[in-house]
């Protein structure tokens, strides 16, 4: 028994030297060039591909390919803020509130107090029409950071919107 088991390891050896191969190709714990190679687990460990892609569509205004990337990127890394955030951003261009409200209230305990947050989630409930919830958010956002332009400019957009009067749907058919 102990001859086979020393007869078989010197075959492997020997055609492990012939070919090239080395020890490593044999061993189940360490990566050797073919296992480096395989795309088989891809998908199992997550990238920045799926996340990159929504950053672009939504800078493009392409807000429906960019839910779509933004959707993968959470699917591959449920824990990942900027994923939750290009998602939720996207559901509110798309009118899709139902969405970006569980991605806001997943990231509220974990960046509730930054200004991405409190910009993005002020942002949407203006969309939504809630304009007094929507300046309590810039306000916040504007003390923490009173340089930063998306929170000089949110707060600005809400002052012009506030100017308007709000009218239905008819009243602009004369224009």
């Amino acid at each position: 028994m102990i001859i086979r088991s020393a007869l078989t390891l010197a075959v492997v050896l020997t055609l492990s030297a012939c070919d090239g191969i080395g020890l490593s190709e044999f061993s189940a714990t360490s990566d050797g060039p073919a296992s480096l190679d395989s795309e088989a687990n891809r998908e199992f460990y997550p990238n920045e591909q799926e996340l990159v892609e929504g950053q672009a569509q939504f800078n493009e205004g392409n807000y429906g390919l960019a839910f779509q990337a933004y959707r993968k990127a959470v699917n591959a890394a449920n824990t990942d803020p900027a994923a939750w955030l290009g998602y939720a951003a996207s559901a509110d261009m798309l009118g899709r509130f139902d969405e970006s409200e569980k991605a806001y209230r997943l990231l509220k305990p974990v960046i509730g107090n930054r200004i991405e947050y409190l910009n993005n989630y002020g942002y949407s409930l203006l969309l939504r029409g809630e304009l007094r919830e929507a300046r309590k958010y810039f306000v916040r956002a504007y003390e923490i950071d009173p340089s930063n332009e998306f929170a000089a400019n949110n707060l600005e957009m809400l002052r012009n919107s506030v100017n308007y009067p709000r009218r239905s749907a008819g009243d602009l058919r004369s224009l």
